[in-house]
């Protein structure tokens, strides 16, 4: 019995449908690997999408040592290294007397951590001289006591200590420098470390004044 062209191509339609609609749903089934993953945020992740205010950088000298080390893994290691957190300005006077009022970040003649939160650490990998004290190989918190014409920088062994919770009792070297009045205005607290003849120096910048600490390695 033959079977009339209508009712074939009828039939054919009716499988092509069936086979599309099955390999479409197994091609949904696939996971896309470039898709990226949404999840849905609970009450108790709201420390992840807090920021941080101050946020934590770390420093070296040489300072592009990190990348140098994914080149040459065997490199010898850094001269130093800082870990510190940098405090914003937002408006505030950050250096006065304590009877200049409110809105002060740091009165002089107190003890500041040189950051916010943690105390900033400092690491020696090699022996250095800064300005006749000589400082072995070593982690060591540095924080400061800041007046109008110098810093007094000093070298601590009270290591993971947190804000200016200081225990005098372990300092190993004072340095005072001197503080130099800048026409720039540097928003966040900011450490680099620059080359100077015999060795670095470390320099510290925070609204209209910065401090220079020379760091001898010879």
């Amino acid at each position: 019995m033959m079977l009339k062209p209508r009712f074939l191509i009828a039939v054919l339609l009716i499988v092509s449908g069936l086979f599309f609609s099955c390999n479409q749903k197994q091609e949904n089934t696939v996971p896309d690997e470039n898709k990226t993953m949404r999840l849905p945020v609970s009450v108790h992740d709201s420390s992840i999408l807090s920021l941080d205010k101050s946020p934590m950088d770390m420093i070296y000298f040489p300072v592009d040592y990190p990348q140098q080390k994914m080149v040459t893994p065997d490199i010898a290691n850094p001269v130093a290294r800082i870990i510190y957190s940098r405090p914003q300005k937002k408006g505030r006077i950050i250096f006065a007397d304590s009877a200049d009022g409110q809105n002060v970040i740091q009165f002089y003649g107190h003890e500041w951590r040189l950051g916010a939160n943690e105390a900033t650490e400092i690491e020696f990998f090699k022996p250095v001289n800064i300005k006749g004290k000589k400082i072995a190989p070593g982690r060591y918190i540095l924080y400061c006591i800041p007046y109008p014409e110098k810093w007094k920088m000093i070298f601590n062994q009270n290591l993971y200590s947190w804000g200016l919770h200081i225990d005098k009792t372990k300092d190993i070297a004072e340095i005072e420098i001197p503080v130099i009045k800048t026409d720039v205005q540097t928003e966040y607290f900011t450490m680099i470390f620059q080359p100077a003849s015999g060795g670095c120096v470390l320099t510290m910048s925070w609204g209209d004044v910065k401090a220079v600490l020379p760091i001898d390695l010879n």
